[in-house]
């Protein structure tokens, strides 16, 4: 039996086999086609224009299977554009999981409305079955995030929210292209918002999505913050704008920089073919792992209909006690030993939102009580305790491959075989074993600064 790296062995990852050629993992994909389109744009002086966004968006707007889209200058804002299209205001309250990145719903606050958390599912999504405990007559929407590519129980949600009357808006930053049942995530709410930040499946340096079906919704996300409402060619249909046809009524600019909206249609061109690429090889590597103890990879059944876009992140759910205890940061250690500076592997993903302080104490308006509540009928933080099973949900990165190649995809595998064959090695020197799988939450987030600093 091979010893582990991290306590002594060799790593199967020696320095003179080599790395993988950067081709397997480089995102997103830069051709001159994408350079000349930029260059363009920049020797013409055209950043601050609208015609590429507009040819962008038009083209967006197809691909996604909706009747408008408007391109932000990013996700964030796109989303607190959603926010205001929906009419969220003082004393609204808005669900969301908890496990999300802080843009999803940080921005209620500057609304005068307050965030619910919602308990996750095994699946890493928002879980039907907590919704309705999350429902109250202040509650105006649903923040639906398909996380890390993973796509949501849409008709079980949608079914919730008809039933309330609720708006629902899908937070598409970790699933452009995902398929539920066939259909394409980001077609079944009201609003669909998203990132496409260099880091994403869709990539275009920094910048941010709107769709929808609904004229209004859309008149009103662009009176929110997006210039393209003073162009003459622009007609206003909802007349409780047509008043403020010059400003932007959110006090803010929002407008795209065509830089990114010339790389977006390059990769818009061939996305569905490169993230076809993605799911072939992504799913050959979680069917060589499929099976070891502790590792449950996160994707869809593609025989049902439902895909994982780009497998943004990908990762495997962690069970500790099938590996007699082990942290999931000890077991990370150990595969990013064996890589030997291949690959580096991490625990976790997002923490717990409900568990931060910004959500707690963070006062931004100066009133009497933290901005999350300041307007609230009740104190919505008296819910974080229903919360708590979504903070022990572990998890574990694994690479994410550009290129199918057999080979190499089985010798990453490996490394995880090896561990997860001798983690019994890795026991003695766990210092997180008893941390019950919260160690990735906002507690120690905080203790970890404390130790940097």
């Amino acid at each position: 039996m091979a010893k582990l790296a991290l306590v002594g062995g060799k790593p199967l990852f020696e320095e003179r086999q080599g790395a993988p050629k950067e081709e397997y993992f480089k995102w997103p994909i830069i051709t001159k086609e994408d350079e000349d389109a930029v260059l363009d744009i920049v020797r013409k002086n055209k950043f601050s224009g609208t015609d590429i966004t507009i040819k962008f968006q038009d083209e967006f707007a197809k691909w996604q299977g909706r009747k408008y889209a408007l391109a932000f200058t990013n996700g964030t804002m796109s989303l607190t554009a959603a926010m205001f299209a929906i009419g969220l205001g003082v004393g609204d309250e808005i669900i969301c999981p908890t496990k999300t990145y802080w843009g999803s719903v940080s921005q209620a606050i500057n609304f005068g409305a307050s965030a619910v958390f919602c308990n996750i599912n095994e699946h890493l999504s928002l879980d039907p079955d907590d919704l309705e405990r999350c429902i109250t007559p202040k509650t105006k929407a649903i923040m639906v995030v398909h996380y890390l590519g993973y796509p949501c129980d849409m008709d079980r949600i949608m079914e919730i929210a008809n039933k309330h009357n609720l708006y629902v808006i899908e937070d598409c930053s970790h699933s452009h292209g995902t398929l539920y049942k066939g259909r394409k995530v980001g077609t079944f709410g009201h609003i669909a918002a998203m990132s496409m930040m260099s880091m994403k499946t869709f990539a275009a340096g920094e910048l941010g999505m709107f769709v929808t079906d609904d004229r209004k919704l859309y008149e009103r996300a662009i009176a929110f913050g997006h210039y393209e409402r003073n162009n003459d060619k622009f007609i206003v249909e909802c007349d409780d704008l047509k008043d403020y046809f010059h400003i932007g009524v959110g006090g803010c600019k929002g407008r795209a920089n065509q830089v990114s909206s010339a790389l977006a249609l390059g990769q818009l061109k061939y996305y569905d073919e490169r993230t076809a690429e993605i799911r072939k090889a992504m799913n050959y590597f979680f069917d060589c792992i499929e099976g070891l103890p502790g590792l449950t990879p996160l994707r869809t059944n593609e025989e049902e209909g439902s895909t994982m876009g780009g497998f943004y992140c990908p990762v495997a759910v962690y069970d500790r006690t099938k590996l007699g205890g082990l942290s999931s940061k000890r077991f990370c250690q150990a595969v990013t030993a064996e890589f030997n500076k291949c690959f580096t592997s991490w625990e976790g993903v997002n923490f717990c939102l409900h568990t931060h302080k910004f959500f707690k104490t963070f006062n931004l308006m100066n009133t009497e009580k933290p901005s999350r509540i300041a307007f609230s009928g009740r104190d919505v933080r008296l819910d974080d305790d229903k919360c708590t099973p979504s903070e022990y949900i572990e998890c574990v990165s694994v690479p994410r491959f550009i290129k199918y190649n057999k080979e190499w995809i089985e010798r990453y595998a490996q490394v995880y075989k090896k561990v997860c064959d001798n983690y019994l090695e890795l026991l003695e020197g766990d210092v997180d074993k008893t941390s019950g799988g919260r160690w990735h939450g906002a507690e120690n987030a905080e203790e970890q600064q404390k130790k940097k600093n």
